[in-house]
């Protein structure tokens, strides 16, 4: 079986995020209360006073830039927590973050020029690691797609990108 790893935002994206984000905002950082925020720097739930961020991201954009394409109207930005500081990256946990049963997730295709192939609804069962295994599994056996967004039904943010292995 084909292992897929969920990508945090990569470390420079951060950097420039936390100075001013995808949206042309300046970063306000916080401390985070209660906790719980998905953070998408190391793809884990933030705790009670850490300092967190939300900045605009436009992850479809970012990769396109990257590979010298151009997403046109597929091009999304939104809202994501941040670490305000740098952090370590993922450390350890499970192979998906932020998948729990019963959780509501979308995977959404999109082909090497960063035009949309479609995209799944899951509804993830008590094995959510099987299920997102499964969805990856299918959306990369169509040869067009090149990565997938995982994103939260709840509010339609990003969680995290996978690509073609």
């Amino acid at each position: 079986m084909t292992t897929y790893t969920a990508r945090p935002v990569e470390p420079g994206v951060l950097k420039e995020l936390r100075d001013v984000d995808d949206a042309g905002r300046p970063c306000v950082p916080f401390v985070e209360g209660e906790g719980g925020s998905p953070l998408r720097c190391c793809l884990r739930r933030s705790r009670s006073g850490e300092r967190v961020a939300l900045v605009s991201y436009a992850p479809l954009r970012r990769w396109a830039a990257g590979v010298g394409v151009e997403p046109g109207a597929y091009d999304e930005q939104g809202p994501v927590f941040v670490h305000a500081e740098e952090c370590g990256g993922p450390v350890g946990g499970g192979r998906y973050p932020f998948a729990r049963p019963g959780a509501l997730r979308t995977v959404r295709r999109y082909s090497s020029e960063g035009h949309i192939l479609g995209g799944r609804l899951l509804d993830l069962p008590s094995t959510p690691d099987e299920s997102l295994d499964a969805a990856f599994s299918e959306a990369f056996a169509d040869p067009e797609v090149a990565l997938v967004h995982v994103r939260a039904v709840e509010y339609g943010c990003f969680l995290y990108e996978v690509r073609r292995p």
